[in-house]
C-alpha cells in the first residue's frame, strides 16, 4: 500500500485551497471518548490543590481525558508562560513569572498520591534564564526521588540553547529517560519551531547521552502531518538513531486553536504502523507510532533497560 506520506504536499505556512476548512473535521480513528469515571475528577482536584500545571492542559493534549481518567499527568515545571513561539504549541507565550521554589516538592507529592511508577516531567522553554531552568529540572527530579524509591523519572526537555553546563545539570539528577523533542523534519523546523534548530536538537541529544557514559536512554519525536514527505521523516530517523537516540514516538499533529499551523494531512494508522515498524528495523529499543500517539503518552509501556550503544543499523 503506498504510504500518504509519498504524496506532493503543501507547505504548513502556505493558504488552503478553496473549499478546504481551517479546522477540518477529525477523521473517525482521531475523535477520543470523554472520561466516564471519577478518576478524571479526583486527579483535576489533586493537581488544583497541588497548584501545579500539566502539558495534558496547556498544550490541549487529546488523551488528557485518557490519562487523567487512568490517574496519570505529566507534570509541566516552571510555570505555564513560554519565552518561545513554537507554530505548533498552545502553551501561552508571555514574560515568565519567577520559579516557585517549592514546587519540587509539590511535584514529588503528587507523585507519591498519584502513586506513579513512571513520572514524566517536562518544562516551558525558560530562555529568561541562564540555565534555561536546567537546576529547576535537577531539583524536581531529586524531590521525586526522594519521596518515591524506585519510581522511573524521565524528563522532556528543551535545548537549553545547547549549554553544557544546563545538560550537566539535569544529567547530575540522573534521569531514566532524557527525552527531547525534534518535532519535525529539517526542511520545516524554521516555520514549525521558534528560536530552534534542527542540528542544535541532535546535538543535544547525542550530548546528553555521551555526557551520561551511555547509560542513559535518550528519547525523541516527531509530529506529522505539517507538510513532510516520507522520505524527509525516514531521514529524521536515521538522524535521530545517528544521534544514539534510543526511544521514538511518532504522532499526528493537531491545529490547536486558529491561531497556529493548519493541518495539512491526517496520515492513516497504517501509515503510523509501517513507520513504526522501520523504525525498530533502524534500531530504536522501543517505537510508540499512532495517531494519538504524544511525548509522554503511555510511557510507563516502556520499562529501562540497558541502553542502546551504537548508532543507525540501516
Amino acid at each position: 500500500m503506498e504510504s500518504v506520506l509519498t504524496r506532493p504536499t503543501a507547505s504548513p505556512t502556505a493558504p488552503r485551497p478553496a473549499g478546504i476548512p481551517l479546522r477540518p473535521r477529525l477523521p473517525e480513528w482521531l475523535k477520543v471518548s470523554l472520561p466516564t469515571t471519577g478518576t478524571f475528577t479526583k486527579t483535576r482536584t489533586l493537581l488544583d490543590d497541588l497548584k501545579l500545571h500539566t502539558v495534558c492542559e496547556s498544550a490541549k493534549c487529546p488523551n488528557h481525558w485518557e490519562c487523567w481518567s487512568k490517574g496519570t499527568a505529566t507534570f509541566m515545571i516552571a510555570g505555564d508562560r513560554c519565552t518561545r513561539a513554537c507554530g505548533f504549541c498552545a502553551v501561552s507565550t508571555a514574560k515568565p513569572l519567577p520559579l516557585e521554589n517549592d514546587e519540587p516538592e509539590r511535584v514529588a507529592e503528587a507523585a507519591r498520591r498519584m502513586a506513579l511508577k513512571h513520572v514524566v516531567i517536562t518544562a516551558v522553554a525558560r530562555d529568561d534564564l541562564a540555565d534555561g531552568g536546567a537546576e529547576h529540572f535537577r531539583k524536581t527530579i531529586e524531590a521525586v526521588r526522594a519521596s518515591n524509591p524506585g519510581v522511573v523519572i524521565e524528563v522532556l526537555v528543551p535545548d537549553f540553547l545547547d549549554k553544557d553546563s544546563a545538560i550537566d545539570a539535569v544529567l547530575d539528577a540522573a534521569p531514566d529517560v532524557y527525552n527531547h523533542n525534534l518535532e519535525t523534519v529539517r526542511r520545516l523546523t524554521p516555520s514549525v519551531r521558534h528560536r530552534a534548530t534542527y542540528d542544535r536538537s541532535l546535538a543535544v541529544l547525542a550530548k546528553a547521552k555521551n555526557r551520561s557514559g551511555g547509560k542513559m536512554h535518550t528519547k525523541s519525536g516527531l509530529m506529522l502531518g505539517l507538510g513532510e514527505q516520507r522520505d524527509e521523516v525516514i531521514q529524521s530517523m536515521r538522524d535521530l538513531r545517528a544521534s544514539n537516540v534510543d526511544i521514538l514516538t511518532l504522532g499526528q499533529y493537531l491545529q490547536p486553536t486558529l491561531k497556529h499551523l493548519p493541518v495539512v494531512e491526517f496520515i492513516r494508522p497504517e501509515v503510523f504502523a509501517e513507520l513504526g515498524a522501520l523504525g525498530r528495523e533502524l534500531g530504536f529499543v522501543h517505537v510508540a507510532s499512532g495517531p494519538l500517539v504524544r511525548s509522554s503518552y503511555h510511557a510507563d509501556e516502556f520499562s529501562p533497560a540497558p541502553p542502546l550503544s551504537g548508532g543507525s543499523k540501516v
